[in-house]
């Protein structure tokens, strides 16, 4: 037993199977608690338009938050101009004080609302992060500050000081929220689609990458390289074609969400898995079996920097740079877009697009650096027997 222990240690598959298992925890424990170091603490860096159509109370509080709430504050014209900013993920949360703010806090019994609008096509904690800002705001403009202040604007329009004091602090205690979705997404199951199909698809890309390259090893020097590499390209896109339309299909079965339509959406797959399978046969191309443990990197660095669990304005600025160069980052954002709802995927496919065909560009440089070996017919055969 002991000899066949020692022998099988030495095998170099053996030796490679157990550092890409070391390589793997490694790889995740630094990445993830570097990644998501802090994540808490850069709430701010997150977006707030605050829209009012009331000139007189909802003014005033529309001014008190933006001054006060430690967010990316900003006050927008129209409600109109701030949901298309929240479509298209520029901001996280809309705040909207409607023309009749202040009159519904004076007549009517049930009190006054702020309106809210959260975009739910977002990485899955911006609806949990934005609810208790949403808490925050509405306890802000019931708060004594702001009623001070409503007090001042309800005095200059010509309220006695007194009454103008009392007005105020009624209305402070009879405003509630009202909160509205965009892109509304009804189950969890739903929310981690994008994570889901980023991770399967980038884990089957790596792991056919290899798996190709040892088929190709296989075949011998009786076949020419270009051979080997068209051959490989052509079943890589099939590959492509048949895995991407099996996928799609089970979220449209098993889903209850997909925006864009069914045909949108898995045309968009089958980009992005192409995509993931031309780079990480890139890296076996340039670096042979040793292309792996880059491909096993890349996994966890884009699962972090994506954003497919935190909003990339959360993370450390290595990890939101570098996101912008990985195709994660844009097949996220596009299946968010055409699954959920939001702006048009065209850049997202224009990127995706532009990534796969420098990965080809390389992968063909990489082939053709390379010297073909030559060996006679016999001894190919005997290779591939083997």
């Amino acid at each position: 037993m002991s000899q066949a222990i020692i022998m099988f240690l030495k095998r170099p598959t053996t030796i490679a199977g157990f550092a890409v298992a070391l390589m793997m925890q490694i790889i995740f424990s630094v990445l993830w608690m570097t990644g998501y170091d802090g994540v808490g603490g850069r709430a701010s860096e997150l977006g707030i338009a605050v829209v009012s159509d009331d000139r007189q109370a909802g003014d005033a509080a529309a001014e008190q938050i933006t001054s006060t709430l430690p967010f990316q504050m900003s006050r927008v014209k129209t409600l109109d101009d701030a949901k298309n900013m929240l479509d298209e993920r520029k901001v996280h949360l809309v705040v909207y004080f409607p023309a009749d703010f202040t009159a519904k806090a004076a007549a009517a019994k049930e009190g006054t609302a702020i309106q809210y609008w959260i975009n739910e096509s977002n990485p899955m904690n911006i609806k949990s992060i934005m609810s208790g800002v949403i808490q925050q705001i509405t306890q802000s403009v019931n708060s004594q500050t702001t009623a001070t202040g409503i007090s001042a604007v309800l005095e200059g329009q010509g309220m006695d000081k007194t009454a103008a004091a009392a007005a105020a602090g009624q209305l402070s205690v009879r405003v509630h929220a009202e909160t509205n979705s965009m892109h509304a997404v009804p189950n969890l199951k739903d929310q981690m689609v994008p994570m889901m199909i980023v991770l399967s698809s980038w884990v089957g890309a790596m792991i056919m990458a290899q798996n190709f390259n040892t088929s190709s090893m296989a075949m011998g020097a009786s076949v020419g390289k270009w051979k080997k590499f068209g051959a490989q390209l052509i079943v890589t896109i099939g590959a492509g074609v048949v895995i991407s339309l099996l996928s799609a299909t089970l979220l449209s079965l098993l889903g209850d969400k997909m925006e864009s339509g069914f045909l949108a959406f898995w045309l968009f797959e089958l980009l992005m898995l192409v995509t993931f399978m031309l780079t990480a046969q890139m890296f076996i191309y340039l670096l042979g079996t040793t292309g792996m443990f880059l491909n096993v990197l890349f996994m966890s660095l884009q699962l972090v920097s994506s954003g497919t669990t935190v909003p990339r304005e959360l993370l450390p600025t290595f990890f939101h740079d570098i996101g912008a160069f990985l195709p994660a980052t844009y097949s996220v954002q596009g299946i968010m877009n055409l699954l959920f709802g939001g702006p048009s995927a065209g850049q997202d496919i224009l990127i995706l697009a532009l990534m796969a065909a420098a990965a080809l560009i390389i992968s063909i440089a990489s082939v053709g650096l390379k010297k073909s070996r030559t060996v006679p017919n016999a001894v190919a055969a005997n290779a591939v027997q083997r």
